[in-house]
């Protein structure tokens, strides 16, 4: 099957991935990781976190590492952490851009 071409992250799954870069995670941390991160400004309801996580798993960005009744722990893969730093260089030039036209 052919890969698909993603493009630019939203908001919620670029903090998704950056809960991921130092450690293994579940649901309820990331939530709490991304409202302590943005100072509250980015609020992840169960619906959209849980979105984000299945999308993530099918793209191969996540993998499940284990499962304690309905509490699931997520994994960075290299192909996630990939992702990460492509979307990170992406907002960078958007930010030079940005700074660019205001001179």
């Amino acid at each position: 099957m052919k890969n698909k071409v993603r493009g630019p992250l939203t908001e919620p799954m670029f903090y998704v991935l950056m809960a991921f870069l130092k450690q293994d995670m579940c649901g309820i941390d990331i939530t709490e990781y991304v409202s302590r991160r943005t100072g509250g400004r980015v609020q992840l309801g169960p619906g959209t976190l849980y979105t984000i996580l299945a999308k993530f798993q099918e793209d191969g960005l996540i993998e499940e590492v284990a499962v304690d009744g309905r509490k699931r722990t997520y994994h960075l893969t290299d192909k996630g952490r990939e992702t990460y730093m492509e979307e990170l260089e992406r907002l960078r030039k958007c930010l030079r851009d940005g700074e660019e036209v205001l001179l």
